[in-house]
């Protein structure tokens, strides 16, 4: 079982002193898919390239999957 998380994108908008407000209407996120971002969902992979290209960074900078059994 896993999660989804991401902490890093929440750690680059404070480091950046951007607020998901801007960052929504800079990409023209819905504001669904903050909202479920907020809550640790899963949204498309178009949003995460989308969120990674404008930060010149790696998907795996932006979000992470946390493995919650350990018997995998």
């Amino acid at each position: 079982m896993q999660e989804i998380s991401y902490n890093k994108l929440w750690k680059i908008l404070i480091d950046k002193k951007i607020n998901k407000s801007i960052l929504r209407e800079e990409l023209k996120i819905s504001p669904n898919t903050i909202a479920k971002m907020s809550k640790n969902e899963y949204v498309k992979l178009e949003t995460i390239v989308k969120i990674a290209n404008y930060f010149n960074v790696q998907i795996g900078d932006i979000v992470e999957i946390i493995y919650l059994d350990e018997s995998r």
